[in-house]
């Protein structure tokens, strides 16, 4: 397994190869190397699997005619080997490059459809001077090209880019980066994000399975190597009777093509989830040690397998794990590893920037885990991808196979169904259960710009409904297999691990597919033949499952774990500034899925949140970073918060001192004055040792200047989001409201509804209409000095903040004159005696990087004079966690 680049079109350029294939060091970490002629440049990197020692590439024919980059293991390449050795070829190295190029050499581009496995390949004809990329007949390997500018120099018109991932191409400095909007839509409205030619990338493209490009003189040409698909489709009307001989031939063609994918000289292990496919591969494998097959020299005496579980979880599989595990005993070494959601968290970015492009759930990331774990064991990893599409491992089968049989005649049909009704009732279920507790759907298309969705109202996403063999076709090559493949070779790779998958043998899926229907779905049974054919090799309680769970993670558990965080990155600005969402709309749906009144579902939210994180990753030009979570440096009660300066002047002309004071953070049960006396207390102490630069900018009067958000807080008049009840007023009237840069004020139907709760919806309608005069003649404002009540000290959920305020709306404290008049007092008895005679009083301040306002006080006087204190918000706006500061007006 190995990662491949280059271009055609270009004048020589080792620099550019070499940018590009090291931005794939993962994918190949034993070796690479680099070749330049005319106008094709090849680069490779190996992860050696097969005849380590040698095989390194680029590697050329003796003659130097052909030169091949590849990226694959063909598990026919013994046989071939022979076969051209019969037509008088002769090889240098064991490795199946050699024969792959060998092969090319002798057929052309017909040797591609004779290779059994998978592949990603350019081979370079130097007579002819062409460039000739493939891509295996199932996509198991990708390719990516994409059409660029040529450069100067001898070589005019259109270049051509190759990759096996996408951030080669971007780092070549010769594609210009753009998303692609049509991938976009079709994702967030169909969930389709691999069914063609067309990646996330405007621009780049990917080799569809079975496909070859030829780059020469004459153009670029792209075509189909195989007819796979269409030998499906015409095998498929064969109907092969399906009876005990049948299912002895699949079986012994399964072991070969497992036995086949342990050629390595370097450790082999499972990926075991505990469903069907890949115990069945782990189990044959076991079979294989017991009978002392050679192939099994790359397991070992122990097969290592690799299971992700979530204990207490419903998509917990460990009891058939362990069944696997017991029936494999003496044999086994099994690793179990246990995601978590707050480590999923932690590896979020890196999961989205291994990926590349959106993925339609979380469910990889329990395979990116087990592989982060499998590296540490083996370098080669077999697993059971490709067996529900090609045997119907999905519920909906059931109902395209129905429709099938009703075709065929009512009674077929309803004897089927009979036995299929606790299949079925997995399918609808949870819509069922919604339906009955009048949860409200939500269309994704309600979430989403009409300017955006406007432009693609003609796209639809057509499946087979009613010919089950059809519908596995269009499910191997085009919906279903392409991306979950996709994020095999992403995870595999990104821990510099190979992918094997023994289903995909495309000999045995030629078998199934010249089999009656019955062989796939019989009695409610789906994957008949491999039930049958593993009857006795694997566990009862795994061969008869029908629970179908899949290797996935618990997302809507996380999602409810991780709400905050989640919550935060809707909130965001890079996401309310995106063409494509509602961002309102989101929240709103958001909430409502969080307290159960909607019918939403984590699908769809996953979609929204991966989308952001892509475009973060890859097309925002600052560092994405979770804000609210970021810890502040640490610094001392005598320094300023990072950005911020201690001392300010006035446009009065007074010269001021502020230390931010840190603390921990505040809840709705902490006493306000146990934790802030305390702290002044512990400035004061610390003072003397600041030095005379402090002890001279001290000797005036002082303030103390406190957020109010920790008053509202420990007042209990601070709400999380998915509690405020959100009446359609509030709804309807914050759509007119401007939100400002940093999200605060009443543009959120959180804070609008918590301003109707406080002052009345009349007294807001009266406001609001006197909010619209004003803003025609000039005048801002009006609306707050109308409503009253320090409405616009509300304060919404800001992405900036640190929990729980990012996901909590706030009214203004209550009686803030009287609280600061209380904390004066204790002050006063508190601090040094000589402090006490300089102590001025104190002011609850309502502050932001756009502005602030005294909301209370015990100091007598305007209060502007103190907004100008606090002019450039010296407590700071995100994880500073300093709401108060000790004021020093200088003499």
């Amino acid at each position: 397994m190995c990662g491949i680049a280059g271009y055609y079109g270009l004048p020589a350029d080792e620099a550019l190869l070499a940018t590009m294939n090291d931005c794939q060091q993962h994918r190949g970490p034993d070796g690479d190397g680099l070749f330049v002629e005319g106008p094709c440049g090849l680069a490779h990197r190996r992860l050696s699997i097969i005849d380590v020692a040698h095989g390194q590439q680029p590697m050329a024919t003796a003659d130097g005619r052909f030169t091949i980059a590849y990226n694959g293991e063909v598990y026919n390449y013994l046989d071939l080997r022979a076969e051209l050795e019969g037509l008088g070829r002769t090889f240098e190295t064991d490795s199946d490059t050699e024969v792959v190029l060998q092969a090319f050499a002798q057929w052309g581009g017909e040797a591609f459809d004779r290779f059994n496995g998978m592949f990603g390949l350019a081979i370079w004809d130097r007579d002819e001077q062409r460039l000739t990329l493939a891509r295996d007949h199932f996509g198991i390997k990708p390719v990516y090209v994409c059409r660029v500018p040529a450069s100067d120099g001898d070589v005019t018109g259109e270049a051509l880019l190759f990759s096996s991932e996408i951030r080669p191409i971007l780092a070549s400095g010769l594609y210009e980066k753009k998303p692609n909007e049509r991938s976009i839509y079709r994702y967030l409205r169909f969930r389709a994000h691999e069914d063609g030619t067309e990646t996330f990338f405007d621009g780049i493209e990917r080799l569809q399975p079975g496909e070859m490009l030829e780059a020469d003189a004459d153009g670029i040409r792209r075509s189909m190597f195989t007819r796979l698909r269409e030998e499906l489709a015409e095998l498929a009307l064969e109907q092969r009777p399906y009876d005990d001989a049948a299912a002895a031939e699949y079986k012994e063609r399964f072991v070969e093509a497992v036995r086949l994918r342990l050629q390595s000289e370097v450790p082999v292990g499972t990926s075991l989830s505990g469903g069907l496919d890949s115990s069945a591969v782990a189990v044959v494998i076991n079979q294989l040690i017991n009978e002392g097959d050679e192939r099994t020299q790359s397991v070992g005496v122990q097969q290592n397998t690799f299971s992700a579980v979530f204990p207490n979880s419903i998509n917990d599989e460990e009891q058939y794990v362990d069944a696997v595990l017991d029936i494999c005993k003496g044999h086994v070494d099994g690793h179990k590893i246990l995601p978590t959601a707050d480590e999923f968290k932690a590896d979020l970015r890196d999961f989205v920037r291994t990926q590349e492009e959106p993925l339609i759930s979380s469910g990889p990331y329990a395979q990116y885990q087990v592989m982060r774990e499998a590296t540490k064991h083996v370098t080669v990893l077999l697993d059971g991808q490709g067996a529900d599409e090609m045997m119907a491992g999905y519920i909906p089968y059931y109902a395209v196979y129905l429709r099938q049989l009703r075709a065929q005649g009512a009674k077929v049909a309803a004897a089927e169904l009979s036995k299929s009704l606790d299949v079925l009732f997995r399918l609808g279920r949870f819509r069922v259960k919604a339906k009955l507790k009048g949860r409200k759907d939500v269309p994704v298309t309600s979430l989403l710009k009409r300017d955006f969705t406007s432009q693609f109202t003609d796209e639809r996403f057509p499946v087979e409904q009613s010919n089950l063999k059809k519908r596995l076709i269009e499910d191997l090559f085009h919906n279903s297999l392409p991306s979950l493949l996709r994020y095999e070779d992403k995870n595999t790779m990104r821990f510099s691990l190979e992918g094997r998958v023994p289903f995909l043998d495309k000999e045995v899926v030629k078998f199934i597919f010249s089999l009656t229907d019955e062989a796939i779905i019989k009695d409610g049974w789906n994957k008949r033949i491999l039930r049958d054919a593993t009857r006795g090799l694997l566990p009862e309680s795994i061969n008869r499952r029908r629970n179908k769970i899949g290797f996935t993670t618990p997302q809507s558990e996380w999602f409810m774990r991780l709400k905050n965080h989640f919550y935060s990155i809707f909130l965001s600005e890079s996401f309310a500034g995106r063409p494509y969402f509602e961002q309102t709309e989101v929240l709103h749906a958001f909430e409502g899925w969080i307290k159960g009144s909607n019918n939403a579902d984590t699908m769809m939210f996953w979609r929204f949140l991966n989308l952001e994180l892509w475009l973060q990753e890859f097309f925002d030009e600052a560092p994405q970073e979770d804000k609210a979570q970021v810890q502040a440096a640490p610094k001392s009660d005598l320094e300023p918060n990072a950005g911020k300066v201690l001392d300010i002047t006035t446009e009065r002309g007074e010269t001021v001192r502020r230390y931010p004071l840190r603390t921990e953070l505040f809840a709705a049960d902490d006493d306000l004055d146990a934790k802030v006396l305390p702290r002044i207390e512990e400035f004061f102490a610390a003072l003397p040792e600041g030095g005379p630069e402090h002890d001279a900018a001290t000797k005036g009067r002082w303030y103390l200047f406190i957020s109010e958000k920790i008053i509202a807080i420990t007042q209990g008049r601070s709400y999380f989001i998915w509690d405020i009840k959100v009446g359609k007023p509030a709804r309807i009237l914050s759509k007119y409201v401007t939100r400002t840069p940093a999200g605060i004020g009443l543009g959120s139907p959180f804070t609008m509804q918590l301003a109707i709760e406080e002052a009345g919806l009349p007294r807001v309608l009266y406001a609001a209409a006197g909010g619209a005069v004003g803003k025609a003649i000039g005048r801002k404002g009006l609306f707050y000095e109308l409503v009253g009540n320090d409405i616009s000290a509300i304060d919404g959920p800001t992405e900036y903040s640190a929990y729980p305020s990012n996901v909590s709306a706030k009214l203004a404290p209550k009686d803030p004159d009287r609280v600061a008049a209380r904390l004066s007092r204790a002050i006063r008895d508190r601090v040094p005696t000589a402090y006490q005679g300089q102590f001025a009083g104190t002011i609850v301040m309502d502050a932001n990087d756009i502005g602030r306002n005294v909301l209370g006080s015990d100091v007598p006087g305007d209060k502007a004079r103190f907004e100008e204190m606090f002019a450039d918000n010296p407590l700071g706006q995100g994880s500073e966690q300093t709401p108060m500061a000790i004021v020093f007006v200088r003499d």
